[in-house]
């Protein structure tokens, strides 16, 4: 019988912890690390491992997993300390949602430094995070497919190999774009119908089953009561917060401009993301902006 793989898990937010704990129900020994005291705090209630530092999480461990904030974040951690206290041919395995071209140097680093790596983005949000149902995006060599599998379907139930680096993260700005701009055409028909008269459950009714059927309205609808489960039935605590969509949306449009790419509605949902967090709602759920559709604040 196999050993699983030590696994030093760096961030320990809204996603990273669910993540963490579903990796030591499944048997995986963990390393636990966050910046964050009340993070490692609560990593520690739930019976992981947790050390004082960065650089103790990456030591001695087969795995190096994070889910840090931005590239900048993950690209100072590589240089800092991460690629000098892991052992060699250590897997790092980069779950933030990042630039692609950071994705890529991030793996030059790690390979430059005698490991392996891997770009595996999530998409599901918290909910898919504490049911272990993510969608993970990745972004690896070949050979090392099997090895990142076998870590990954304990959080997820979908894994879909898109390439090599940094490919995993180009699909999961392309994923989060359509995200943004389906959200926000689902704000507006809900918000469409309300004048014209309809229910919301009416509207629903329809649209979840006819041709605008999308995933903002069967899963996260953007009002109360059709979708019990969706944000809007706890005053639009995330789930996925408006930052991150407007972080994620930032990182398309500076894609787009890379790839001379004429997309205007993803240009578009950028805008009103990065407005609408920017106005006091950086901490609501993405769903949120039906509010601003609303009272005309777009």
């Amino acid at each position: 019988m196999s050993t699983l793989p030590t696994i030093g898990f760096l961030g320990l937010g809204h996603m990273g912890l669910p993540m963490a704990i579903n990796l030591h129900k499944a048997g995986y020994t963990l390393k636990g690390f966050d910046i964050v005291p009340a993070a490692v705090q609560a990593v520690g209630e739930a019976g992981i491992e947790t050390v004082a530092t960065g650089a103790e999480a990456a030591t001695g461990v087969d795995i190096v997993l994070t889910m840090f904030p931005s590239g900048q974040h993950v690209l100072d951690a590589y240089r800092g300390y991460l690629l000098q206290a892991a052992s060699p041919n250590t897997l790092f395995l980069e779950c933030s949602t990042i630039d692609v071209a950071q994705a890529k140097e991030a793996a030059a680093l790690a390979v430059a430094a005698g490991h392996r790596s891997a770009d595996a983005p999530v998409s599901g949000g918290v909910v898919g995070a504490e049911a272990g149902t993510l969608t993970f995006m990745l972004g690896a060599e070949a050979e090392d497919l099997e090895e990142i599998t076998a870590v990954l379907e304990h959080m997820g139930k979908r894994i879909v190999h898109c390439g090599g680096h940094g490919l995993g993260q180009a699909a999961k700005i392309c994923n989060n774009m359509l995200l943004g701009i389906s959200m926000i055409g689902a704000a507006e028909a809900f918000v469409l119908g309300e004048r014209l008269g309809l229910e919301h459950q009416a509207l629903y009714d329809v649209i979840s089953t006819a041709s605008g059927q999308c995933w903002s309205v069967t899963t996260n609808c953007p009002v109360p009561g059709p979708v019990p489960t969706s944000p809007a039935n706890r005053d639009y605590q995330p789930g996925f917060a408006a930052a991150l969509m407007a972080k994620d949306l930032g990182l398309a449009s500076s894609a787009l401009k890379h790839t001379q790419t004429d997309a205007q509605l993803g240009a578009l949902a950028s805008a009103l993301y990065r407005k609408f967090s920017d106005e006091g709602h950086a901490g609501t759920d993405f769903s949120g902006i039906i509010n601003a559709v609303r009272d005309g604040s777009l």
